[in-house]
């Protein structure tokens, strides 16, 4: 195998400095308890249960950007002995136990939400709580595309879930409005309620895929649109002598990606010779995909059986003309077998010795 470290290149892309990451989490935690402050208030005022469900979720916000933050600082860690493959899963941890907490906060908003429907209550100060609501709102959609927008960058899931439940949130007091104004004009005060109950539906809904997103990570579930790149990035990087690729397989680590793939090679080739071409085309893949990473390629030899799209120049063992080189393609760089061609048309697949 030929191990290939992680090369430097634009950070500004691929790897935003620590700093940004956490002042993006401990924003995230201050914003959120001051917006927590302001919906408790409008809550008081109003005694309105879908206000009440707001000031519930924002309960669940800080909660969550309390263990946003303390992912994040762990996952920053470097890889160690203990943890060769770094730390960055504790990600997904984070992003579980925040569409947990949404779960929860979603199952006791309906509870309140149906208990109101079925005793009834009453609403008042509705203008106050509308102000309060609606400017609470605005800031939570601001902070949340804001954590999306560093996460994205970052390639973190926990900035990512935490964005996205702040954008819900933002959901949730857009529909709070609603529901107190409906509650303005009608004065029929089981709307209230019944905002309230259609709140804690959404966060069930927003919880659930925030879980299930996580625990793709956790179970290493393929990321199309990492393997996309990396192909891409094969194609636009391949010099003679590295002329196709198979069995491609890439994890997140958090941010961090760990590849490793078959690379051929011509058969004539010496052990230091292919070991340099894999090094040297690993660095051009990662800085071109702009990831943060490593590259791990197993070499194969060519066998003659690939020279219609093996450009390489005064081969002394071809047996078939140079015909083109077909791009990669996801199922062939994913397949376990590599393919043989003949005219630079693909053919049945030939098995390759495990190794």
């Amino acid at each position: 195998m030929t191990p290939v470290e992680p090369v430097p290149h634009d950070v500004s892309l691929a790897r935003p400095d620590e700093a940004a990451r956490l002042r993006a989490g401990l924003t995230s935690l201050v914003v959120g308890m001051l917006l927590l402050a302001v919906k408790y208030l409008a809550y008081v005022e109003t005694g309105s249960a879908a206000v009440l469900s707001d000031a519930l979720e924002s309960i669940i916000n800080v909660v969550a950007a309390v263990f946003a933050l303390g992912g994040l600082v762990f996952a920053g860690r470097p890889a160690d002995r203990g943890h060769p493959y770094g730390h960055g899963k504790i990600e997904y941890f984070s992003a579980v136990f925040e569409g947990g907490l949404i779960a929860f906060a979603a199952v006791v908003i309906c509870w309140y939400a149906v208990e109101r429907l079925a005793f009834g209550g009453e609403v008042r100060e509705v203008e106050l709580g509308l102000a309060l609501t609606f400017g609470a709102g605005l800031a939570n959609a601001a902070l949340g595309f804001y954590l999306v927008s560093i996460g994205r960058r970052a390639s973190s899931i926990t900035l990512i879930a935490d964005g996205q439940h702040v954008l819900s949130d933002f959901y949730t007091s857009a529909g709070v409005v609603v529901g107190l104004l409906l509650v303005k004009l009608t004065g029929v005060l089981w709307l209230d309620p019944l905002v309230a109950l259609l709140v804690g539906i959404q966060l069930a809904v927003t919880g659930f895929r925030l879980v299930r997103r996580a625990a793709g990570g956790l179970l290493d579930e393929e990321d199309t649109v990492l393997l996309g790149k990396l192909i891409k990035a094969f194609d636009e990087n391949a010099t003679p002598g590295i002329i196709r690729i198979h069995r491609l397989r890439a994890i997140r680590s958090g941010r961090y990606a760990h590849v490793d793939a078959h690379l051929i090679v011509p058969e004539y080739w010496s052990v230091e010779q292919a070991h340099e071409a894999a090094d040297r085309f690993a660095e051009r893949v990662i800085a071109s995909c702009t990831i943060d990473g490593e590259i791990i390629f197993h070499t194969d030899p060519c066998r003659r059986a690939l020279c219609a799209v093996c450009d390489v120049p005064d081969c002394p063992v071809r047996q078939e003309r140079f015909a083109g080189r077909p791009p990669l393609t996801l199922d062939e760089a994913t397949r376990p077998t590599e393919m043989t061609w003949s005219g630079g048309a693909p053919e049945l697949p030939q098995a390759v010795a495990a190794s």
